[in-house]
């Protein structure tokens, strides 16, 4: 599982896992739109991996999104990030 999946350093992950035998690659993340668009380009340029991707909306700020995309995960990558840093720092709450 990648969390923050549709970010360029998520999707910089992703693009190595293809040359792998990993059978699932697990997307997560809080951006719905980001997410199907993302699908839709796999789908389009990288057919034959395509099938390997499956999405899950969610934050990783609230435990109970991540649990309900963790069956089954072996392992899980990191790259959700916040990007409004001097806002974040004020408010780490509500970004």
């Amino acid at each position: 599982m990648i969390t923050g999946g549709t970010g360029s350093f998520g999707n910089a992950i992703l693009n190595r896992f293809f040359k792998t035998d990993i059978g699932e690659i697990r997307i997560f993340s809080r951006n719905e739109k980001k997410q199907g668009d993302m699908h839709h380009e796999y789908q389009v340029k990288y057919p034959e991996y395509a099938n390997k991707i499956k999405f899950f909306v969610g934050d990783v700020r609230n435990l109970q999104s991540c649990r309900n995309a963790m069956p089954r995960v072996d392992y899980i990558f990191h790259a959700a990030a916040l990007k409004q840093v001097p806002h974040t720092n004020s408010f780490p709450w509500r970004s």
